[in-house]
């Protein structure tokens, strides 16, 4: 992966952390607020049900008292011993009095109702009015709320005051108990971040407690030896594998020579001892980039791309026979990559073996520009799927057929990209095959 990616990585893992700080937080928030709200709420709904209670059997009370007192006595108006209340009673002959004077109580039925009007000096008024209609006279009997309905909005508003103090209260404690809780969380992603690129990373169970964190901190610990152990041995294995293959390559290399020193030479033994030696020195180049890339390491070097070109279109003219394809190289020739010659051989030369693989008849270009190379050939061209598919390992294309190769050599170019940090891409020709672009940086 490139290194430009570890930034960006690093602030995904801060805007999840946030997120889950942010998240705690935000819950204990919700929560509090809502207990509170549903506490205030139903505080407010018993307060105003017990009083209402309260209020109406007291003015029940009261005007069956008024009427009992009126019946005992009708020629006297009877008093009541309760302040705020106000009783009437109308006769039959005042029916029509208060049809006309208080048409809204001539229409109310028997109970208890709420009333809102206005004083002689127009302030508002409230009250409550109980209601017994009997044949004999009509009973009324009003309860000043006034009061009490201020006081319900002072109640109010110290419920709402409560509410905006308990949700304050709450949004502290959550940001107090997420630092508690992310804080062994953020210690260890730090210890974490500390030990990146270290070949010996430290245990990390031994700094946190014996809880969730430390059972993470743990399977971390575990996950950390089993992939070193890994590691290790696929350095180990890639260092003897180069070693040992190098040895015969070498024996290869100097017996080839040896046999190509002797004159008189026959022509066809010639072609093959220069076959023998060109797969000699891919072999030797191929070992050098794998191993490169399975310790992720940069080769130095200071490659001219177009003597790179022409050896392998040299090597693959001489594999041709009687196909009628044409190999030829076109543009700037001074194009230089600071890389190793086995590394650009390695990315090129998959690209190039390709172009002539697939292709039967016609020609391979191979064109050097200022920063990149295009291999250009006349083939069967390119279907929408390879195009995306075509540098995946083990993919083959739609044109494989039964050709040989487990589809990993683009793979591998790919992976030289990723490690060199050129660019590689595959586009169809302007009017045949498929035009394959190798980007260097020549920074």
């Amino acid at each position: 992966m490139p290194e430009t990616d570890s930034p960006r990585r690093n602030r995904r893992q801060l805007r999840f952390r946030r997120r889950l700080r942010t998240r705690i937080i935000l819950s204990f928030f919700l929560l509090g607020t809502g207990l509170t709200a549903l506490f205030a709420y139903l505080t407010d709904y018993t307060r105003q049900r017990v009083e209402n209670q309260l209020v109406e059997d007291v003015m029940n009370r009261n005007i069956d008292e008024y009427a009992r007192r009126f019946y005992a006595n009708p020629a006297k108006n009877p008093d009541l011993p309760v302040q705020q209340i106000r009783a009437f009673v109308f006769t039959p002959d005042k029916f029509d009095r208060i049809r006309e004077e208080r048409p809204e109580w001539a229409r109310l039925p028997n109970g208890n109702h709420n009333i809102s009007d206005f004083d002689e000096s127009g302030d508002p008024l409230i009250y409550k009015l109980a209601v017994r209609k009997t044949p004999e006279a009509w009973f009324f009997l009003a309860y000043d709320i006034s009061g009490t309905a201020s006081g319900q909005r002072q109640f109010m508003r110290a419920i709402y005051l409560s509410v905006l103090l308990f949700s304050a209260l709450s949004l502290v404690v959550g940001w107090w108990a997420a630092s508690r809780v992310m804080s062994p969380v953020s210690e260890l992603a730090a210890r974490l971040r500390s030990y990146r690129g270290s070949s010996n990373p430290k245990p990390l169970a031994t700094h946190f407690p014996e809880d969730e964190v430390g059972e993470l901190a743990k399977a971390l610990d575990d996950y950390s030896a089993r992939l070193t152990d890994v590691v290790q041995r696929d350095r180990e294995f890639n260092a003897d594998v180069s070693h040992e293959l190098r040895t015969p390559l070498a024996v290869i290399r100097g017996a080839t020579e040896l046999l190509l020193a002797r004159p008189g030479l026959d022509e066809k033994v010639e072609q093959r001892l220069f076959r023998i030696q060109r797969a000699e020195q891919q072999c030797t180049d191929l070992i050098g980039s794998l191993l490169l890339l399975s310790r992720n390491e940069r080769g130095q070097g200071n490659t001219l791309v177009a003597r790179v070109a022409e050896q392998l279109l040299d090597a693959h003219r001489a594999q041709l026979g009687s196909k009628p394809l044409v190999l030829r190289m076109e543009g700037e020739s001074g194009l230089t990559v600071d890389a190793p010659e086995s590394a650009v051989s390695v990315a090129l030369g998959n690209l190039i073996g390709n172009a002539v693989k697939y292709t039967l008849e016609g020609d391979v270009v191979v064109r050097l520009m200022a920063d990149s190379v295009e291999v250009i050939d006349s083939g069967p061209g390119l279907s929408p799927e390879d195009a995306a598919r075509l540098f995946e390992r083990g993919y083959r294309g739609t044109h494989a057929g039964h050709s040989q190769g487990g589809g990993i050599g683009l793979s591998i170019v790919s992976r030289l990209c990723e490690l060199y940090g050129w660019q590689v891409g595959v586009r169809p020709g302007e009017t045949r095959g498929v035009i394959a672009t190798l980007k260097f940086t020549t920074d």
